[in-house]
Parts: structure tokens; C-alpha cells; sequence
């Protein structure tokens, strides 16, 4: 599976309460995602296009366990790229359905507008703009296919585990 779209760029170290405030804990799903990103780049929810790319640096997502990963998916990003993603917040990126590839180097070889290609079976990253291709850390095919399915819940369903997706997904909400 390719992703292509238009690059928003991040530094190191971003954590999960950047993502989604403290504030928002409380409000549907749905109201979380125009918090995201609110006290660092306000209003940049309302700039992003469906498909677009988060390239970042190293340590994206430490913090919490909050369920930002699921208001980066629902605020319509294709994916993620990083130089590093915290290991809670990349199992909380599967879990939610949402790519995240981790590529040493990416957060250097894209500028902001840039076009991303990442390849999530070949597990490559390139910038359409300056042909530049960057190899990505590969992810268990287990883990893949759990996010192809749209995440953990939806996962269970289709493997017969749990009855309604949905309803267990708003439970945990």
C-alpha cells in the first residue's frame, strides 16, 4: 500500500499532550480532533487536506497514552513518518488503524509542502519533490494487518474475536 500527500513537518520529541490537550480528554471523538495541535500551531487542523503527511523527527508521540493517534486518523492524515516514534504511541497508532512508519532521516529530507510517497510493503519513503528515497524500518506483518483493518477493534471483529467493532471502540473512548 502506497500513501502519497502533501507534507506537514514536526521536530523531535512531540509529545501525545501537543497532540491532543488535557482539555479535550472529555469531548467525542469527533470535537478531540479540532484540538489537535491547538497549542503549538493553531488552526493548522483547519489547513490540512485528506491524505496529507506528518514527517517528524525523532521521539514523535512520547507522553501519554492518550488516543491521539486516533485524532490524527480521523483528522484525515494518510500517515506518519518519523526519524522515531515512542513505542506506546506507535502501538497506539496500529491500534487506531493509523500508518506510521519509522525512517531514519525523513525529518531531514522534507521541507513543509513537500510531496511524500511512503510504501508500506516495500517500507520506503520518498520525496516526490527531490527523488530522494529513504529505506523504513519494516513493521510486522501482524501489526500491519491489524492497522489495514482499521485498527485493533476492527481487527477482532473480522477475526470473529468480538461481535460489533464499534461498540467496543466507543466503550474505550
Amino acid at each position: 500500500m502506497k500513501i502519497t500527500g502533501r507534507t506537514w513537518t514536526f521536530g523531535e520529541n512531540i509529545n501525545t499532550d501537543l497532540m491532543l490537550p488535557a482539555s479535550a480528554n472529555y469531548l467525542t471523538p469527533q470535537e478531540q480532533v479540532q484540538h489537535v495541535f491547538a497549542a503549538n500551531r493553531p488552526g493548522w487542523v483547519a489547513t490540512v487536506n485528506p491524505g496529507d503527511v506528518l514527517v517528524a523527527g525523532r521521539n514523535f508521540g512520547m507522553g501519554s497514552s492518550r488516543p491521539a493517534a486516533r485524532s490524527l486518523r480521523l483528522l484525515g492524515l494518510g500517515c506518519l513518518i518519523a526519524d522515531s516514534i515512542n513505542g506506546l504511541f506507535f502501538r497506539n497508532c496500529v491500534n487506531w488503524g493509523f500508518y506510521a512508519l519509522e525512517c531514519p532521516g525523513v525529518s531531514a529530507a522534507f521541507k513543509e509542502g513537500d510531496e511524500a510517497q511512503a510504501d508500506f510493503d516495500a517500507f520506503t519513503v520518498t520525496n516526490l519533490r527531490s527523488g530522494q528515497a529513504l529505506k523504513a524500518a519494516p513493521i510486522p506483518e501482524r501489526l500491519l494487518n491489524i492497522t489495514r483493518a482499521g485498527g485493533l477493534y476492527e481487527f477482532m471483529a473480522a477475526e470473529g474475536l468480538i461481535d460489533d467493532p464499534n461498540a467496543q471502540s466507543q466503550a474505550a473512548t
